[in-house]
């Protein structure tokens, strides 16, 4: 049972963590609603690392391009100032707000943060915003117009992802719309900006996976990661030729449903937060 378990997860972990419906609300609701029990915090971190696989294997030749750009330009003076260069720093900077809350709340997160209340009530406002960042974005700005604030705020939106419920793609990309930019190049500079954090993350849980932390030992957690990287690969692609021609609006509507569903459920106490 604890490979099917497993297996289950990945795929929602694979299916979820790119669309900005929240793969970790997901990950929280779904084995509650069947009896499975809350798969604990470690369990989402590590199997994260799959999803994150598919992005550097999805986006090889943008991240070789930009790491290598901004290697050289420590270096090399006719390196600095070009946009990869200048990309490889915005991701480093981007990232630091996720780094700095997630290490000076580890406990809050893997406890409070996980109460199916706040989970359900963080799908709703987040899928609210999204629809409003989507509807008022200007939609003329290509992720070649990166600034270093538009970094930052990004990444400071992007940390609010430490809340299960919020959704790491879908809070960076409603930053992004809101500062203007298209909905792809919004999309490509979440799951960029997305690998430090997710990857550091799933390193630093690894530790917790035998030591009862988490419901799964690390057979049943390696399966759930191949899982989701197989998926993940597939929801990525699948994703950007979405948002190239269309809006976030079918995202906006699921999360308020599953929020509202999952409010409900807790009140009529099918669910336990």
């Amino acid at each position: 049972m604890d490979l099917l378990k497993a297996v289950v997860l990945g795929v929602i972990q694979g299916l979820t963590e790119f669309l900005p419906i929240s793969s970790s609300a997901h990950l929280r609701i779904f084995p509650e609603l069947v009896g499975w029990g809350d798969p604990g915090a470690a369990f989402t971190a590590v199997i994260q690392i799959g999803t994150e696989l598919a992005v550097l294997i999805y986006f090889r030749k943008d991240i070789w391009r930009i790491g290598s750009a901004w290697v050289r330009s420590l270096f090399q003076a006719e390196y600095r100032g070009t946009l990869d260069s200048r990309m490889g720093w915005f991701i480093i900077v981007g990232s630091l707000p996720i780094v700095v809350l997630g290490v000076l709340l580890k406990d809050i997160i893997e406890e409070d943060f996980r109460n199916l209340w706040i989970i359900g009530t963080t799908l709703i406002v987040l899928g609210v915003v999204l629809g409003i960042a989507d509807r008022v974005g200007r939609t003329d700005r290509p992720l070649d117009k990166i600034t270093l604030k538009d970094a930052l705020l990004m990444g400071a939106a992007q940390a609010l992802a430490l809340i299960p419920g919020v959704s790491r793609s879908g809070a960076t990309i409603s930053m992004g719309r809101f500062l203007g930019f298209e909905r792809e190049a919004a999309t490509r500079f979440a799951f960029l900006l997305a690998i430090p954090a997710v990857v550091g993350a799933g390193l630093f849980e690894l530790k917790e996976i035998p030591h009862g932390h988490n419901d799964f030992g690390w057979g049943p957690t390696i399966i759930a990661t191949v899982v989701s990287f197989v998926v993940g690969y597939a929801a990525i692609a699948w994703l950007l030729r979405y948002v190239s021609t269309r809006s976030y609006t079918p995202f906006v509507v699921y999360r308020i449903l599953l929020g509202a569903g999952t409010l409900i459920l807790l009140g009529a106490g099918v669910l336990t937060a």
